[in-house]
């Protein structure tokens, strides 16, 4: 029977693609660059449409759902997804695919059939009172039961968005009649997704179309011209739609692999450690300590704290499917952009530095470009690593270079936070009363001793017990706890 769903399935959305300008609603068959404008002068400034309203102060923490607006230029670099040609459709009637190959081929046809959907922009107000109303968003939608495609209109509040995670509802209007549309995370280019279904039956979001804004003509509050430059991406956030096993591991080899050439690349150019003199810094960072940063910085505390190890599976999930796509469009309210979520606060960062001190890792110095490739930000990353560890204390340079994955906690530590926090966490250790040298990798936890975490791992007796770490910097404790765990995934 799955062969028989498979080529129907198949010859249906061969057919459907065919005729996706006429199919589906919203459709441009001028191309995607074309905005659609609507004026509406009567409308008042406060019936401007979804403006987000601010959480209670001080409530929860800031995930990755508070969102910042992705530079143009990263926009303007979108790879493209290649649908699947009629003969690889036609090799589903013989053969029915595994789950992982299906979802691929709904990705690609929703970007197909996506790249035709007009994005409408509303404007309100005369004069200098005139705005833009808010941001449109189009989901391409897959119904199991009809076997069909469907696309949803969707506009949320334009920037700057107010809305945090944990406080009340993003606003936002459905445009399309017949769908039922839920917000579940996020509201930028990276993260914003939203659940749907249709006379009960949930829909299957396998595509998204998102404009990207010129950040300065945001500033200025030139709207027609934010409207008129916008660059609509497409591009599949993590949905629960796509999780799939092979994915996660996928996800998990390509970023090992990517670290290793990271760091073989380094070797090749003979790249001197500043942390070690006489060693090259290849020799300095293991590629399993790289790849937890990947993860990490993609990963909320919140999601960790509730679903545990299944927070990362999600996170490689993504990087599974999307492969080097994955995370470039991630952007904090810090303005940290990429996979490893690199900061560069008037051209003279943290990424500047890197580029600056690590002159034989021959890293991108184009910012926006450099730090959304994987690639290129783990190299960054691993020279990073040699700069803060060039920094610290003699034995922590010494206990680290006898056991770098467990002793990576003070790089990891910098990397969160800086120096300052790895001095923070050296003295909490010495008032824990555990050795630098008695640290060790993340163990099973005793039924009869339970220990509230974040915690560390240390050797007593032949045994490997926990011990809670005490208050210092609540996000790098968090941080180093989720450090150990999917250390410990990769062995």
């Amino acid at each position: 029977m799955m062969v028989i769903r498979n080529a129907f399935q198949s010859l249906f959305v061969a057919s459907f693609l065919l005729c996706a300008a006429c199919a589906a609603p919203s459709v441009n068959e001028e191309g995607e660059d074309e905005a659609v404008v609507v004026d509406q002068p009567g409308a008042s400034e406060a019936e401007s449409a979804p403006e987000a309203v601010a959480d209670e102060p001080g409530a929860g923490r800031a995930d990755k759902s508070e969102e910042g607006e992705v530079p143009l230029s990263v926009a303007e670099s979108e790879r493209k997804e290649t649908p699947p040609s009629s003969h690889e459709l036609a090799e589903v009637v013989v053969q029915a695919k595994a789950r992982h190959e299906q979802i691929h081929d709904l990705v690609a046809e929703a970007q197909a059939l996506l790249k035709g959907v007009q994005l409408q922009y509303v404007f309100t107000g005369t004069g200098k009172r005139e705005t833009l109303r808010g941001r449109p968003v189009a989901f391409a939608l897959w119904s199991e039961a009809k076997m069909a495609w469907s696309v949803a209109q969707v506009e949320i509040p334009r920037p700057p968005v107010k809305w945090k995670p944990g406080g009340r509802p993003l606003a936002f209007t459905l445009r399309t009649p017949g769908i039922e549309a839920r917000h579940v995370k996020g509201t930028g280019a990276e993260r914003l997704m939203f659940a749907f279904t249709s006379n009960g039956e949930p829909l299957k979001v396998y595509g998204r179309k998102f404009p990207v804004f010129d950040n300065q003509l945001l500033k200025k509050k030139r709207w027609r011209e934010v409207a008129a430059t916008a660059k609509p991406i497409v591009y599949l956030p993590f949905t629960e739609d796509t999780l799939d096993p092979l994915f996660v591991a996928g996800g998990r080899d390509y970023l090992l692999s990517t670290a290793r050439k990271a760091i073989e690349d380094l070797r090749a150019a003979r790249v001197p450690s500043a942390a070690y003199p006489g060693e090259l810094m290849a020799d300095v960072v293991p590629p399993e300590v790289i790849t937890t940063l990947a993860i990490i910085e993609q990963t909320d505390d919140g999601d960790f704290v509730s679903k545990g190890e299944e927070a990362f599976n999600e996170v490689l999930s993504q990087y599974g499917l999307k492969k080097d796509e994955a995370y470039r469009y991630s952007v904090s309210r810090a303005a940290a952009i990429g996979p490893m979520q690199f900061t560069n606060k008037r051209g003279n960062g943290t990424y500047s530095m890197v580029v600056r001190r690590c002159p034989g890792a021959r890293i991108d110095p184009d910012f926006e470009r450099g730090a959304t490739n994987l690639l290129n930000a783990m190299k960054a990353a691993v020279c990073l690593f040699d700069i803060e560890l060039a920094q610290m204390r003699p034995e922590i340079r010494e206990a680290y270079r006898g056991n770098m994955k467990v002793l990576g906690i003070f790089p990891v530590a910098a990397y969160n936070g800086g120096p300052k926090n790895v001095t923070k966490l050296f003295k909490v250790i010495q008032r824990m009363n555990v050795g630098l040298g008695d640290l060790r990798a993340q163990g099973e936890e005793s039924p009869d001793e339970r220990v509230t975490c974040p915690c560390l791992w240390h050797e007593v007796d032949d045994e490997i017990r926990p011990v809670p770490i005490p208050r210092y910097n609540n996000e790098n404790r968090w941080y180093i706890e989720k450090y150990q765990n999917i250390l410990g995934s990769l062995e």
